[in-house]
């Protein structure tokens, strides 16, 4: 079975400026790269890696692209156009599509002054251009209240794959109101078909990231696994945040419990197979990627 981290992030504030870095989120406020994490996804049988962008701007976007040339266990790239300016975008797309490992595009929603930024007019534009390109588009939040945008989007361009990162921020840790207003909105972004979502970053929504157990996550991977179904569901480490929540280890340990009542061939979707069908990854950079793991 091929292993696939369908979230993972490498950064260098000394290549590209990452401006919600800081010293409160030492010990990961440095360059973190590749090499740093594979002993890890070695130790958890992980076979390939999904990067994704950390910071809205290009050089962010060539640090990833670079890191995936240098490693054959990154088999795809999640990089950064300016969605707001469709000139800059199609000749950004274009340039970026001659590389194989560009899979699809985010950008740094939850960082926009405006709350409803991803609805504007000049944005759906840039989205536009990622469905006629065959992209995928990241959505990242910081709290589930932006899922309301989600269904929206969906309707608008429904020839768009989206998927949700972190399955929309959950409150876990919170009592059964928030749960259920979180239900509410992931569920509605779940009717639509081509909305995918993340089992990752599911940390603790009040105190240090860390404090989360196991059992606090699992009615929410329950939710999700009832929602969407295994087929629209990747797992991914969400290195190095989870540095900050116990660890890439325990993180993996924790989804590997909650995964494993699923018969295998469910599990080897959330594993990898939602991954690679999702993403359109090239059979050919999974196959080097298998190769890397031996």
């Amino acid at each position: 079975m091929t292993v696939i981290d369908a979230h993972q992030h490498v950064w260098d504030p000394a290549r590209a400026p990452y401006d919600w870095l800081g010293p409160a989120m030492a010990p990961i406020d440095r360059a973190m790269g590749f090499a740093e994490v594979r002993p890890a996804l070695r130790a958890a049988g992980v076979t390939a890696t999904v990067l994704v962008q950390a910071a809205d701007n290009d050089a962010d976007t060539d640090h990833m692209l670079a890191t995936a040339a240098a490693h054959p266990e990154v088999v795809a790239v999640v990089a950064w156009i300016p969605l707001d300016a469709s000139g800059l975008a199609r000749a950004r797309l274009a340039a970026l599509r001659r590389d194989p490992h560009v899979v699809g595009v985010r950008t740094l929603v939850h960082e926009n002054p405006d709350p409803d930024w991803i609805l504007r007019s000049d944005v759906g534009q840039g989205l536009a251009l990622l469905a006629q390109a065959g992209l995928a588009f990241d959505y990242v939040t910081s709290t589930p209240a932006a899922l309301v945008h989600v269904p929206e989007l969906a309707a608008r361009h429904p020839q768009l794959r989206l998927v949700v990162d972190h399955l929309g921020k959950p409150p876990v840790g919170g009592g059964a109101e928030e749960r259920a207003a979180w239900r509410r909105l992931i569920a509605a972004a779940a009717r639509h078909p081509g909305v995918h979502a993340k089992v990752s970053g599911l940390y603790s929504a009040c105190g240090p990231l860390d404090a989360w157990t196991t059992d606090q996550v699992r009615p929410f991977v329950e939710d999700a696994l009832e929602l969407f179904g295994p087929g629209r569901l990747m797992y991914d480490g969400d290195w190095p945040v989870s540095l900050l929540a116990g660890g890439y280890e325990r993180t993996w340990e924790a989804y590997g419990k909650l995964l494993a009542p699923l018969d295998p061939d469910d599990r080897a979707a959330v594993l990898g197979g939602t991954a690679a069908g999702f993403y359109r990854i090239d059979a050919a950079l999974l196959d080097a990627a298998s190769d890397a793991a031996v």
